[in-house]
């Protein structure tokens, strides 16, 4: 007899039930909320199954959105729906064709019915990567750096089919609102655009994770054990957004700025590894991609990068505290190469 949940909405105990028939459920646990209460994330335990703890994402829109710094809009509400469909193309879609150098939970079962999405995923804490960090030391920076390079190997001149077409929860397109928001004189305001394309030009575009903050990966015990969750924002842009992201999400401003020559080597290092080892072999020619000059580019958009973050969080959080003179210095750098 499959255990239930006062708790758990009946349909989605329903949904388990049928998809897992030959199982019972012994328990739900809540995990988390999801952001601005648009469902929950559940771990639920079986008997009998080859995973006996999975993942549950069930997404399940509030009648009225709270958001926590007010931004309720039709439009913020259409964008929420939007990256769920997009994480289920991603797991349905996209997953397999990554390589095993950036692991990721595999998906077990994924349904959508009206609003409702569910979503089940290996626990990723049973597959020995249950540790979490909002801080990295040095060492562990540079093996999320090998995660997110070979990440971006692997996709170089994708079409982002299914996913967002530019990625990224701060992409301009989708943030007009917090744009508005911002000091109509503000530089950032003022360039935001010339940014955005000079980004979206960038040669050699990639898929990139969208999210990819230290909270969205997950850690084992053993070195380069990292997995990563939350594909809502994957999609196609320069690799150099997901570096910049993460390096503002685990160092501090002092550790950006003196490590930043450091880590930005490492990623091209491991990047042009992943690169020459993907395209190497008989269905690839080797010179389909130029190493030197992929780093190159992605390295002038480096500041372009972080002013592109910033331009975001201006409008959604003036006072947010990676707003600080790193970053501020960066988006300066930025403007300054616009012309």
């Amino acid at each position: 007899m499959n255990a239930s949940s006062p708790n758990v909405p009946l349909t989605l105990q329903r949904t388990i039930a049928e998809s897992f028939s030959a199982h019972e459920v012994d328990q739900w646990q809540v995990v988390q909320s999801l952001w601005s209460e648009y469902g929950k994330i559940y771990r639920v335990c079986f008997t009998g199954h080859s995973h006996p703890n999975v993942i549950v994402k069930h997404v399940r829109p509030p009648e009225q959105a709270c958001q926590p710094r007010g931004w309720n809009t039709d439009r913020s509400h259409q964008r929420k729906l939007r990256s769920y469909e997009v994480e289920v193309n991603w797991y349905r879609d996209w997953q397999r064709q990554f390589p095993s150098a950036c692991p990721m939970a595999d998906c077990l079962h994924a349904s959508h019915c009206d609003s409702e999405l569910v979503l089940v995923l290996e626990d990723l804490d049973a597959a020995g990567y249950g540790m979490r960090h909002s801080s990295l030391p040095i060492q562990k920076v540079h093996e999320v750096l090998d995660w997110l390079a070979a990440f971006h190997a692997a996709s170089i001149n994708a079409t982002p089919t299914g996913l967002w077409p530019v990625g990224t929860y701060w992409h301009l397109e989708t943030r007009p609102d917090e744009l508005a928001a911002m000091p109509t004189n503000h530089p950032l305001r003022l360039h935001a655009a010339a940014i955005n394309n000079r980004l979206n030009q960038c040669p050699y575009p990639t898929i990139v994770h969208g999210d990819a903050k230290v909270a969205n990966f997950c850690f084992g015990p053993e070195r380069h054990q990292i997995a990563a969750v939350d594909f809502q924002y994957v999609g196609g842009g320069c690799g150099m957004k997901d570096v910049a992201y993460f390096l503002g999400s685990c160092l501090t401003e002092s550790q950006c700025e003196r490590y930043e020559e450091t880590l930005l080597d490492a990623y091209f290092a491991s990047l042009k590894r992943a690169v020459k080892q993907r395209h190497a072999g008989p269905s690839h020619q080797p010179d389909q991609v130029d190493c030197e000059e992929l780093e190159h580019h992605y390295r002038a958009m480096y500041p372009l990068a972080w002013a592109d973050f910033n331009r975001f969080l201006i409008g959604w959080c003036p006072d947010h505290p990676k707003l600080h003179r790193y970053s501020q210095r960066l988006a300066l750098e930025a403007i300054s190469t616009l012309g």
